[in-house]
């Protein structure tokens, strides 16, 4: 019998193959030869206008709202034609949204890429400073806000309108505004709206979005996602999920066991991240549009919250951050709550901890878990894994997609061999075009086409990549290299463990020692001693945390569910005088 990944493997090769669903060629984009799919459609526009045939199927449910596929259609052509007629918008413009995970949110996104403008995905965490900056560096014609953004915005919305026109449209707010600005109930209106969209030139390599990367220090920086990018992560998705099923299918015939048939309900996806990044965005809605998919929003995450609108809605596919997955585990409504739907438990954002997928994998039900690695500046996923196949490679975040090239460098930026250790460059059409108004940072970032992800990484023999761990997060400690996501993975095997942050923490005479955050199960019970006796067998000396911190609370996390490194450090390590000898 062939091994899981043999199968995998020649499953791949079959679907790559020239003439085949996925096959691939080289071409020249944007002056550098890469590989593209032969089959790839232009633009983003094409997917939303084939989503019209989904007609009156359910698109998105919010708390209790349901909207239409054909709801939905008419209402990005009612606000296609005003931000055209009213305001201008077409081909190059930017229109910024605002606004936390409601309906609108997508229906403006879909709106404004079928003009050929871009979508400047604002984060709704931003204060008003950090909008002003956002916008000002963006430059968008119109922002569309809910009411909690409109507060942040009204305070610098004239300092921004200086330097040139931006017109305001809020969604469910009742506040006071100013004179010119609209209220999406008065300007979209389904019922009256057009029988199509607008006529729009498209190309493949116009902006779509501007995402602004949390970055480590300094201000963010818009990253430039193209039609073209967006595109190919939508088709790397599918490829993904198709050579999956396939290679599952050739291995139950192969083992003689009876495949597993597919749920008998409707596709159901749960969007538990903000659609302003690109796990959401581009990872969920794109992929979920595209294939007719019922999508649930959340009003804000909570685990409670979610495993009840999977139970109401038959939520087949969760795709969040793998700190969201671990809290529906270790929820007490786990047990209780129907999750039978549930076919699959996954997402990207930050590395899944082999733990995690064993705990999936071993949960009740047919749950599978799932990853995908990426960055913003990828337009999504570099490599994607699921099902058995993660399962036997649990600390890998799977193969790399098609139409992308890897390879591994170090720090002076020399190529290294097969297996070494370094930092993951990548080139292919998913590639964002580059920094907004930041050329030097683009020229960095990016060189002949190779992105470096920041990311260290080992690629085994069968091409799967092992993310080891942020360049920027690893603690430098005494010239030894401890790489935080290491730690954590083993820190994560003690039961009592619900969340753990790894950081560096300053010493005088090693420059760092280890540092951890740890937030316990509830009802249960962990000291120093006991954590340190758990890994004493796992790690290195050097590895194990020096200094430990048990929080009543949860962690804290920034939007998309990754948790505040940086904070945690500066506030915990304020508390003592660390370099105390005693």
């Amino acid at each position: 019998m062939s091994s899981v990944i043999d199968v995998l493997k020649s499953t791949w090769e079959e679907l790559t193959a020239p003439g085949a669903q996925f096959a691939w060629s080289e071409q020249e984009v944007r002056g550098i030869k890469m590989r593209v799919f032969d089959q790839a459609p232009p633009h983003m526009r094409f997917f939303w206008e084939l989503s019209a045939g989904y007609g009156e199927k359910p698109y998105i449910v919010f708390e209790d709202e349901t909207i239409t596929y054909d709801e939905a259609h008419a209402a990005v052509r009612s606000l296609a034609h005003h931000l055209r007629d009213a305001h201008g918008i077409g081909r190059g413009d930017r229109v910024a949204i605002a606004m936390r995970n409601y309906p609108e949110w997508a229906l403006s996104y879909w709106a404004t890429i079928s003009l050929g403008a871009a979508v400047v995905g604002v984060n709704a965490w931003w204060t008003s400073a950090e909008l002003e900056y956002g916008l000002g560096d963006s430059r968008p014609g119109v922002i569309i806000a809910d009411d909690e953004r409109v507060e942040r915005l009204l305070p610098v919305l004239d300092s921004l309108r200086a330097e040139r026109p931006l017109h305001l449209i809020t969604v469910r707010s009742d506040r006071a505004l100013p004179d010119d600005a609209s209220r999406w109930d008065d300007i979209v209106d389904g019922a009256a709206a057009p029988d199509g969209l607008p006529d729009a030139d498209i190309e493949p390599d116009d902006d779509v979005c501007i995402f602004y990367t949390s970055g480590t220090t300094g201000f963010p920086k818009g990253a430039q996602l193209t039609h073209r990018g967006s595109v190919h992560n939508l088709l790397h998705l599918a490829f993904a999920n198709t050579s999956a099923a396939m290679a599952a299918a050739r291995l139950a015939q192969e083992s003689g066991v009876a495949e597993e048939k597919a749920k008998d309900v409707a596709p159901t996806i749960m969007v538990p991240t903000p659609l302003f990044h690109v796990t959401a965005n581009n990872c969920v809605l794109h992929p979920g549009t595209a294939s007719g998919a019922k999508l649930v929003f959340m009003h804000k995450w909570d685990a409670g919250r979610a495993l009840e609108l999977i139970e109401r809605e038959e939520v087949v596919s969760f795709t969040g951050v793998p700190t969201m997955s671990r809290e529906m585990l270790l929820h007490p409504d786990w047990e209780s709550r129907d999750t039978s739907s549930l076919a699959a438990m996954g997402g990207g954002g930050a590395a899944v901890q082999p733990d995690l997928v064993e705990k999936i994998d071993e949960a009740k039900g047919a749950v599978k878990p799932s990853t995908g690695y990426g960055l913003t500046e990828t337009s999504g996923i570099i490599t994607a894994v699921g099902n058995v196949f993660f399962s036997a490679r649990p600390t890998s975040a799977g193969l790399v997609m098609p139409t992308l090239e890897a390879k591994v460098i170090d720090e002076d930026g020399n190529d290294l061999p097969a297996g070494s250790r370094g930092e993951l460059c990548v080139k292919g059409p998913v590639v964002v075009k580059g920094y907004l108004n930041r050329p030097d940072a683009t020229a960095e970032a990016i060189q002949d086409g190779w992105f470096r992800t920041g990311d260290i990484v080992t690629i085994d023999d069968d091409g799967f990549v092992h993310i080891v761990d942020r360049a920027k997060d690893m603690v430098l400690r005494g010239g030894e290299n401890v790489f935080c996501a290491e730690v954590e993975a083993a820190i994560y095997e003690h039961p009592n463990v619900a969340e753990a942050a790894v950081f560096g923490v300053p010493d005088e005479r090693l420059g760092e020692t280890v540092g951890v955050a740890i937030f316990l199960v509830e009802g249960t019970t962990l000291t120093e001693e006991e954590l340190s006796a758990h890994l004493e067998p796992k790690l290195a000396k050097f590895k194990i945390p020096e200094h430990v911190w048990f929080r009543d609370e949860p962690l804290p996390q920034n939007a998309n569910g990754k948790f505040l490194k940086r904070e945690l450090r500066e506030t915990l390590t304020a508390e003592a005088d660390l370099n105390d000898p005693a």
